[in-house]
C-alpha cells in the first residue's frame, strides 16, 4: 500500500494562496530523503502553477495514475527510457496532489482513498509489465507482493510512531458526506487495505508487549514504546517509500536492467525482519534501564 496524506493534516489554505504552498507539507515521522530533496520541490512548482487556475486535486491524482499506466505500457513495448521518464512525472504529480489539496483547502476522503487505490492499480500494472518484459512473471509477482508489504510497513510504522508520541492520526476518514464514489472507494479500502493495516499494527503491538515483559514500573512503558517506534526504524522505512522505489525503477529501466529492480524490492522486504529485531533489542534495553 501507499503512504497517503492523512485527513487530519489539512492545511487551511484556500485564502493563503501561493504563499501557503511551502507550508502545505504532509506530516511524517521521518522524511523520505529523495522525495524531500527532489520530488516535493518540483511538486511545489507544479502546485504554484495549478493553484491560480483552480485545478482539482482529484484531476492531479488521475493524471499521475495515467502517467503510471502509460509507463507500464511503455515497459511492455520495450520503451524503457520513455517508461523511466513517465515514472518520474508520475512521482512529481503524486507529490503534488496532496500539496495542492492542502494548499487549496480541498482535502477530502475521496482524494485520500483514490490516491491510495490508484497507486495500487498502477503498481500492479507496472509489475505485470515488468514480468512480461523480463520473462520472469513469478519473480515480478513476488516483487509486487514485496513492495506492497514494504509500503504497508512504512505507512503503519509512520502511524504508530506518531501515535506513540501522543499525536492523533486518522487513517480512515468518513466518506459518508462525500457521495457514492467516495463511499465506494472507502469500502474498497476497508476490504483491501484495512485488514493488512490491522495485521501489521497488531503484530507491532504484540512485539512491543513482549519487549515490555518484566517491566514493573508503569511510567517506563511509554518511554519504552517511544524507543520501540524509534527514529531509525521510521527513517529506513520512509526511505523505502514509493517516490524512492519509482526513482530506483526509473534508473534500472534507463540502464536496461529492470530485473535488478525486482531483486531490489525483494531485498527491501527481506530487510524487514532484521529491522524489527534491531528495534526489539533497543526497546528491551530501554525497558531494563528504565525499570531499574
Amino acid at each position: 500500500m501507499v503512504v497517503s496524506p492523512e485527513p487530519d493534516e489539512t492545511a487551511s489554505a484556500g485564502s493563503a494562496g501561493l504563499a501557503a504552498v511551502p507550508r502545505a507539507e504532509k506530516r511524517r515521522a521521518r522524511p523520505e530523503l529523495l522525495a524531500e530533496a527532489v520530488f516535493r520541490p518540483l511538486a511545489s512548482v507544479v502546485v504554484r502553477a495549478l493553484l491560480p487556475i483552480r485545478v482539482s486535486p482529484t484531476a492531479v491524482v488521475l493524471t499521475n495514475a495515467l502517467a503510471g499506466l502509460a509507463a507500464a505500457v511503455a515497459i511492455y513495448r520495450g520503451e524503457l527510457v520513455v517508461a523511466a521518464l513517465l515514472l518520474q512525472l508520475k512521482t512529481v504529480l503524486d507529490n503534488a496532489d496532496g500539496q495542492l489539496a492542502r494548499a487549496s483547502g480541498r482535502t477530502t476522503a475521496l482524494g485520500r482513498y483514490l490516491d491510495t487505490e490508484a497507486d495500487l492499480v498502477v503498481n500492479a500494472a507496472l509489475f505485470a509489465a515488468l514480468g512480461l518484459e523480463a520473462g520472469l512473471p513469478l519473480l515480478a509477482g513476488a516483487a509486487f507482493l514485496a513492495l506492497t508489504l514494504v509500503l504497508s510497513a512504512n505507512f503503519n510504522e509512520n502511524v504508530l510512531h506518531r501515535r506513540s508520541r501522543g499525536e492523533e492520526v486518522v487513517t480512515q476518514p468518513s466518506a459518508a458526506e462525500e457521495g457514492a464514489v467516495a463511499r465506494g472507494l472507502a469500502r474498497v479500502y476497508g476490504v483491501v487495505f484495512a485488514p493488512q493495516d490491522s495485521v501489521l499494527q497488531h503484530f507491532s503491538r504484540r512485539r512491543l508487549e513482549r519487549s515490555l515483559v518484566g517491566v514493573s514500573d508503569p511510567a517506563a512503558r511509554r518511554p519504552t514504546a517511544i524507543s520501540y517506534h524509534d527514529g531509525l526504524t521510521s527513517l529506513v522505512l520512509a526511505n523505502f517509500g514509493l517516490s524512492t522505489q519509482l526513482a530506483v525503477l526509473g534508473v534500472c529501466l534507463a540502464l536496461g536492467g529492470p530485473v535488478f529492480y525486482l531483486w531490489f524490492v525483494v531485498g527491501c522486504a527481506a530487510s524487514l525482519p532484521a529491522l524489527q529485531l534491531r528495534r526489539e533489542i533497543v526497546a528491551r534495553s530501554a525497558a531494563r534501564l528504565r525499570d531499574y
